[in-house]
C-alpha cells in the first residue's frame, strides 16, 4: 500500500500538480485505497483577490488488487465512481472561472435539431464560454446550417453533422418517426466523425452537452472518452410528468377522476386533463413523440451530468424532484445575457435564426405609447386553420388595442383577405413574418404577450416581465399555461369551445383582462417579480449561476483524469 501510494503521489505531482495522501476506511474492506487532492495553492478571485483556498476532496477509486503493481497508466476514475464528486466546492471553480485549471476545455454541444431546441443549448454554450477557458462547439445539421442568415454565435464556434436529411431536413422525412431513426443512424455516425476530427485538429472534446431527444449522443460520446451532459430543455414540471410515465407510477393515457385533481409525482399543483402534456392525455395523437419524451430517461443515470433549462426559484418543489431523482442542475433561464443580467453585454441575440427577419417592428413600436400593445407569437410550429386564424384576427382588432402579430410566411395565406392592410391603415395593427423576440417583448411599447406557451417563449415573457395571455396548442405548453395562470400568476389562459377553437370573444377577453382589468396591476407587478427572480439566478452567485460554474469544474477534474 505504501508503494502504491508514493506511485500516485508521483503520478499526481506531475500531472496535476496536487499532494495525494491515503486513507485507510477499514482493514476489512477492498475499497481501501482513497485519493485525496489536497488543494494549496492561491486562487485569484474577482471577489476576494488574496484569498487562499485548501481544499481536500476524498474519493473512493476502486479495488487495490487493481494496482498491485503500481502501474500509473492504470490511475482513472471510473464513470461509477463520478458520483462521489458533489463536494466539489464554489473555490475549486473559481479557479476554473479564470481560466486557471479548466484552461483548454472543449464542449460540444448537440441540440435537437429546431430553432427551439437550439436556441437554449446555444445560450449554455456562451455563459461556459463566458467563463473563460472553455471552447464551445454547436452541432448542428447540414440542412439546419443552409437556412435563414449565416449563424452569429460569438464566442462559439459551429460545426456540422448529417441528419441524413441534408437537402430537406425533417419535411424530407416521411413521418417523424423516419425521421427520429435516421437523425440516430446517420447523427451517431456523423457526430462520431465530427469528434474525430476535433480531435485530429488538436481540439479533443472533454464533454458532450447533449439534447434530452437524443439519447443515443452518450454512445457516441464514450467512443471518444468524453463526459456527457444530458440537457433539458422544457421546464421541471414537464420533465418531472414524463419522468413518471417512464417509471411506471403514471399509466397511460392519464384519465380524469371525476372531480378530483390529478396528482402526478414531483409536481406541486393538482391538473386536469386540459393541464397535462397533450401526449400524455392523447396517446394517439403522436406515438413517436411520445416516446421520444419518455425515454429521454432511459440511460440518464448513466450520464455524468443532468442540466435543465430552468432556475430554481421558478419550480422549487418540481426542480428538488429532478435533483432527486436524476441529479438535475438548473442552469436557466437560456436568454441572451443582455436582457437579464447584463454579464455579457454583446450577447443580444441568440444569432441562430431560421427564419428570415423584418425591419420595420422596431419603428412602429417606437410610435406607440407605454404598455398599450399586444404583442402575438404563436411560434415556430404551430399551424392554425383558418378559421382560427380568422377568430384571432377579429379578437384582436376588438380589443381596440395596437397590436404586433408575427405569422411565419407559410401561414400568412391563413389571415382574412384585407384584414392586414385594414389593420395597418387604421393604425391598429402590424402583421409580419419575423420579429427579433426578445427585443420586442423588452420594448416599453409592449404590455401583453399572446403566446402558445412554448418554454422558451414563456421563459422570454417571464425574463421581460411582461404579463401573458395563454393560448397553448400541444405538447407541454398546456402545462405551462397552467402555471402562467395558476401558480405564477402573471396572465389568463384562453377556453377553447367545443370544437377546440378560441373564439374572437374569448380571445378579447382576455387580453383585454390582462391589459386593463381589476387583476391587471397584479399580473404587471407578479410578472416584474418573476423578472427579477430569473434575474438573480443568472447574476454572480445566483443558484443558476452556481450550478454552471460546478459543473465547468467538474469538467475540469474529469479532464484530468482522462
Amino acid at each position: 500500500m505504501d508503494r502504491l501510494a508514493m506511485n500516485l503521489e508521483q503520478f499526481h505531482n506531475k500531472e496535476a500538480q496536487m499532494s495525494l495522501v491515503t486513507k485507510i476506511e477499514s482493514p476489512m474492506t477492498s475499497l481501501a485505497p482513497y485519493l485525496a487532492l489536497n488543494w494549496s495553492r492561491k486562487l485569484i478571485d474577482a471577489r476576494n483577490k488574496n484569498m487562499e483556498i485548501r481544499q481536500c476532496y476524498c474519493y473512493p477509486i476502486c479495488d487495490s488488487s487493481r494496482f498491485s503493481n503500481g502501474n500509473k497508466s492504470m490511475i482513472q476514475l471510473y464513470r461509477s465512481q463520478k458520483q462521489h464528486r458533489a463536494s466539489l466546492v464554489a473555490a475549486m471553480a473559481s479557479s476554473e472561472r479564470g481560466g486557471g485549471g479548466g484552461g483548454g476545455i472543449h464542449v460540444v454541444l448537440l441540440p435537437y435539431p429546431s430553432q427551439g431546441h437550439i436556441n437554449p443549448i446555444l445560450q449554455f454554450g456562451k455563459r461556459l464560454a463566458g467563463h473563460g477557458g472553455v471552447r464551445c462547439t454547436l452541432a448542428v445539421t447540414r440542412f439546419i446550417l443552409r437556412q435563414g442568415e449565416p449563424p452569429s454565435t460569438g464566442a462559439v464556434h459551429v460545426a456540422a453533422y448529417s441528419d441524413g436529411y441534408d437537402a430537406g431536413g425533417f419535411h424530407e422525412a416521411g413521418s417523424a418517426g423516419e425521421y427520429l431513426s435516421r437523425l440516430e443512424s446517420r447523427g451517431s455516425d456523423t457526430m462520431d466523425a465530427l469528434l474525430r476530427a476535433e480531435a485530429e485538429q488538436g481540439r479533443p472534446v472533454d464533454a458532450v452537452v447533449y439534447d434530452s431527444f437524443l439519447s443515443w449522443a452518450p454512445r457516441v460520446a464514450a467512443l471518444h472518452g468524453a463526459a456527457t451532459a444530458s440537457f433539458f430543455t422544457q421546464a421541471c414540471a414537464v420533465n418531472a410528468a414524463y419522468e413518471s410515465v417512464f417509471t411506471g407510477r403514471v399509466e397511460l393515457p392519464l384519465a380524469a377522476d371525476g372531480e378530483e385533481p390529478l396528482r402526478l409525482p414531483g409536481i406541486s399543483v393538482g391538473l386536469t386533463l386540459d393541464d397535462v402534456p397533450t401526449f400524455m392525455a392523447n396517446t394517439e395523437d403522436s406515438p413517436a413523440y411520445l416516446d421520444l419524451l419518455v425515454n429521454q430517461f432511459k440511460g440518464l443515470d448513466m450520464a455524468d451530468h443532468v442540466l435543465v433549462n430552468s432556475f430554481y426559484e421558478l419550480q422549487p418543489q418540481e426542480a428538488e424532484h429532478m435533483a432527486s431523482a436524476w441529479r438535475a442542475k438548473t442552469v436557466g433561464l437560456t436568454v441572451p445575457s443582455a436582457y437579464l443580467d447584463n454579464r455579457l453585454p454583446d450577447d443580444t441575440s441568440y444569432g441562430f435564426h431560421l427564419f428570415s427577419p423584418t425591419t420595420e417592428t422596431k419603428a412602429w413600436l417606437e410610435a406607440r405609447p407605454p404598455r398599450t400593445v399586444a404583442y402575438v407569437s404563436f411560434g415556430s410550429v404551430a399551424t392554425p386553420s383558418p378559421a382560427q386564424m380568422a377568430e384571432v384576427a377579429e379578437g384582436l382588432y376588438n380589443t381596440g388595442k395596437p397590436f404586433l402579430w408575427v405569422v411565419r410566411a407559410s401561414e400568412t395565406s391563413k389571415i382574412p383577405e384585407g384584414f392586414a392592410a385594414k389593420a395597418a391603415k387604421q393604425g391598429r395593427g402590424l402583421i409580419v413574418t419575423w420579429c427579433p423576440q426578445l427585443e420586442v417583448l423588452a420594448h416599453p411599447a409592449v404590455g401583453c404577450f399572446v403566446t402558445h406557451c412554448g418554454w422558451n417563449s414563456t421563459t422570454e415573457g417571464l425574463s421581460a416581465g411582461v404579463p401573458m395571455v395563454a393560448v397553448p396548442q400541444w405538447s407541454d405548453q398546456t402545462m405551462n399555461a397552467k402555471y402562467i395562470e395558476d401558480v405564477w400568476r402573471v396572465g389568463v389562459r384562453v377556453r377553447p369551445d367545443g370544437e377546440g377553437v378560441v373564439r374572437k370573444e374569448e380571445l378579447e377577453r382576455c387580453v383585454r383582462e390582462v391589459m386593463e382589468g381589476e387583476r391587471s396591476k397584479e399580473f404587471m407587478e407578479n410578472a416584474n417579480g418573476w423578472k427579477e427572480k430569473a434575474r438573480n439566478a443568472m447574476c454572480e452567485g445566483g443558484s443558476s449561476d452556481k450550478n454552471i460554474v460546478e459543473f465547468i469544474a467538474k469538467i475540469g477534474v474529469d479532464r484530468k483524469f482522462k
